[in-house]
């Protein structure tokens, strides 16, 4: 099956209910504890945040990094991600991460609740690009929901991809992509992709650092 509809309903998600997005950050202890296990990360020198939504992680790691460029397919994230982050050396960018190629290298690619959102079938690609980005040395970091969150989920089947419904506040309804990685599975996978990978668990989150093949 066709995961098109999917992600651009995954999208239009995101778009619709921007105002909403900062809500659970507020409202879980455990959200709050794993922003703060930023400053105990490898993040250095120039930095490539995917899908930074409304910019909960932009400032933090632009506080260890020496510029931050922040991606994100939403318009109406990115406005509330601008005001939030003051910083000189963030620079914000509009694009679709499933088509977009970055045009240079970075120390580290940075990601957060992202990973989940990729169709298992287009994480070889995305790997790829992600690979792609890094310079020599370079590290990717990330952090997403582990298996035990999908109870939080209303979890859908028979979608092209495995999928979760949301809901906003206005009454809508959306298809989202939704993955809940088993870290040892997810380690497993890059170790096949050659790459070198830590992954961590953290209450019902994991957190990952992972070194891509090396270039030829």
């Amino acid at each position: 099956m066709n995961d098109d509809a999917l992600l651009t309903e995954q999208m239009a998600y995101y778009r619709v209910g921007a105002a909403q997005y900062d809500r659970p950050y507020a409202e879980y202890e455990a959200l709050q504890e794993l922003l703060a296990v930023v400053d105990d990360l490898p993040i250095a020198g120039d930095v490539l945040e995917l899908a930074c939504g409304t910019g909960q992680w932009t400032p933090r790691l632009a506080a260890r990094a020496q510029s931050v460029t922040a991606v994100d397919a939403s318009s109406e994230v990115l406005d509330l991600a601008r005001a939030r982050t003051a910083s000189p050396t963030v620079q914000f960018l509009q694009a679709d991460l499933f088509q977009w190629q970055p045009p240079r290298r970075y120390d580290t690619v940075f990601f957060a609740f992202w990973l989940s959102h990729v169709p298992p079938t287009r994480l070889p690609h995305f790997w790829h690009t992600v690979a792609s980005a890094l310079a020599p040395g370079g590290k990717a970091i990330f952090i997403d929901d582990g298996p035990t969150a999908a109870a939080y989920e209303e979890v859908l089947a028979n979608q092209p991809a495995p999928a979760a419904l949301r809901r906003l506040d206005d009454g809508s309804q959306y298809r989202i992509v939704k993955v809940f990685h088993d870290a040892q599975t997810l380690k497993d996978d890059l170790t096949t992709l050659g790459w070198s990978v830590h992954i961590r668990t953290m209450a019902a989150h994991f957190i990952g650092i992972a070194e891509p093949p090396p270039h030829p």
